[in-house]
């Protein structure tokens, strides 16, 4: 299984919810609604001033808890709103998954503190440095 699914996994059961519309929803929140995008999350929580929280999650230490408010600034209230809405969830027991499941997939995909594998290898980096350029 990897890291994507158990994050959903973890996120479903918190919601009571189906896995696949929870990858779907998530895949809306953190990309461009066909895949999540790890690299633009992390990229993301640093320009709204959560580098420090963001980079937690990159190195093999604690990784540093966000909280809703924080998450739903981040990726954006109406995101979050129709995330919620899709899922047939409140918004805050979505952000409470969230911000429970964040940290530990960026972690789990960052192994040794780098994105380079779950973004593609060079090429995916090469890609997500067009996107910020």
């Amino acid at each position: 299984m990897d890291i994507m699914n158990l994050a959903k996994g973890m996120l479903a059961e918190k919601l009571g919810g189906d896995s696949d519309a929870v990858g779907d929803v998530m895949n809306s929140l953190l990309g461009d609604g066909d895949k999540a995008d790890l690299g633009s999350l992390v990229s993301g929580l640093k320009s709204k001033g959560l580098g420090d929280v963001a980079s937690s999650w990159l190195g093999d230490g604690a990784n540093q808890a966000i909280s809703a408010d924080q998450l739903k600034n981040a990726l954006g209230s109406e995101k979050i709103s129709a995330a919620a809405a899709k899922l047939g969830a409140d918004e805050g027991t979505l952000l409470s998954g969230l911000s429970e499941a964040l940290p530990q997939l960026v972690d789990k995909a960052s192994s040794g503190g780098s994105l380079l594998e779950s973004v593609g290898g060079v090429g995916g980096l090469a890609g997500m440095a067009k996107k910020l350029f």
